[in-house]
């Protein structure tokens, strides 16, 4: 079966469901196409950080947002060579409309658009959809194969003017291209996993803890703290033979606060494993396709960003491209704009990854640090107006993208 729309996203993420409501607003046939049945997956990217919150808003969506359940970070510290707490980026200092990072579940945030998305008549979101290569005439990408898991696995194909991939890190659109990401070392993987948080605890704001050859960061959210404990590149499966008891050793002493809760975790399944990659394509289009989020550029964890640099992609895409398709096909030009436009923050954001990387993450994990650099600590706690640099870099970024008048909303 073969069937026809204006724009085609494959992957129903934050980059693809925005995208997808963004082109919908501006009046043009979108169908998004998403392999799962649901969003519900645990430990994706839930930092919704002041760019994405102020785009909430733009787009009439806020006081809904607002509603979800939630928690609130508005800084985040690191110990000293002393063990005492230095904040290193404070939103507060920012004076802007949304001065913190939301902590929300990312399948919320997503049945959120999902739910804006079903009120244009232009938006379309099939799930249980999955993408399994692209369709091409002439050496122009004319859109997707899919396989339909509702309809016993049933193959199809859906042309498009022009095809979008933000189907993540693994993105099939961007290997079926034959686009090629180039990638940068990563010293460290991550674990994910979940404590349980009690009154008294004292952590209220996003922190990192430190011991010889450890470290990790603990997430305050409703009810729990999501951790994620570093360990070094390629050591998973060496780390989990060890077992949980040995784990739950080194956790207490990296968190010795949160030591008395560390019998929660009763075998090495509630610790989820993510391979870090830091990575992005030198060309994110060929005629008729675009890639965007991390299918273009995969990021570190560290800082959080990667959820809000991939909206501020489709951002720029919606604002860029929504006139060219409703007019016919986009053109090459028209893509190179959108890379053009978002590839000096993707490298500069990569680059910071990279110092935090070179500098704080592996000399601790290699025994040589048990904390950051102390000319930065102490320059930090000489001028605590600084922290707001890192949180501007980190919450707003260095070209914030708005929604495009077509698709505002009261």
């Amino acid at each position: 079966m073969t069937e026809h729309t204006t724009c085609v996203i494959a992957g129903g993420g934050p980059a693809g469901m925005v995208l997808g409501l963004l082109l919908a607003r501006g009046g043009v046939d979108v169908t998004v196409l998403e392999k799962h049945g649901d969003f519900l997956r645990d430990f994706r990217g839930d930092t919704v950080h002041p760019s994405t919150l102020q785009l909430m808003d733009e787009l009439g969506l806020g006081a809904r947002f607002a509603a979800l359940p939630q928690s609130r970070v508005d800084e985040v510290a690191l110990p000293d060579v002393h063990g005492e707490r230095v904040v290193f980026a404070d939103f507060t200092r920012l004076g802007i409309a949304f001065p913190y990072i939301a902590m929300v579940p990312q399948w919320d945030l997503l049945d959120l658009l999902a739910e804006a998305g079903e009120a244009e008549p232009h938006f379309t979101l099939r799930m249980n959809t999955e993408v399994t290569g692209l369709t091409r005439r002439g050496g122009v990408v004319t859109g997707v194969r899919y396989r339909d898991r509702e309809d016993g696995g049933g193959e199809g194909e859906l042309r498009a003017d022009l095809t979008v991939g933000a189907d993540g890190r693994g993105s099939t659109v961007r290997a079926a291209s034959g686009l090629r990401p180039h990638g940068t070392k990563v010293p460290f993987d991550a674990w994910w996993l979940r404590l349980p948080r009690r009154p008294g605890d004292g952590i209220e704001a996003l922190q990192a803890s430190f011991a010889t050859g450890q470290m990790c960061v603990v997430i305050p959210r409703e009810g729990y703290y999501q951790i994620a404990y570093l360990i070094p590149k390629g050591s998973d499966a060496e780390r989990r033979a060890e077992g949980v008891h040995r784990f739950g050793e080194r956790l207490a002493e990296c968190l010795p606060a949160l030591a008395d809760t560390v019998d929660a975790l009763t075998s090495m399944d509630d610790v989820a494993f993510l391979d870090v990659r830091l990575d992005r394509l030198r060309q994110w289009h060929l005629p008729g396709l675009l890639c965007i989020g991390d299918a273009a550029h995969a990021m570190s964890p560290a800082g959080g960003v990667g959820i809000n640099l991939a909206v501020q992609d489709a951002v720029a895409a919606a604002g860029v491209l929504a006139g060219p398709l409703r007019a016919g096909h986009p053109s090459v030009r028209d893509l190179a704009r959108v890379h053009r436009r978002r590839l000096p923050a993707t490298i500069l954001v990569q680059g910071l990854q990279q110092l935090m990387h070179r500098n704080v993450i592996a000399p601790v994990l290699e025994g040589r640090r048990t904390g950051p650099p102390e000319a930065m600590t102490a320059l930090v706690k000489r001028f605590p107006p600084l922290g707001a640099v890192p949180a501007y870099v980190i919450g707003v970024g260095v070209r914030t993208e708005h929604a495009p008048e077509f698709a505002r909303r009261p």
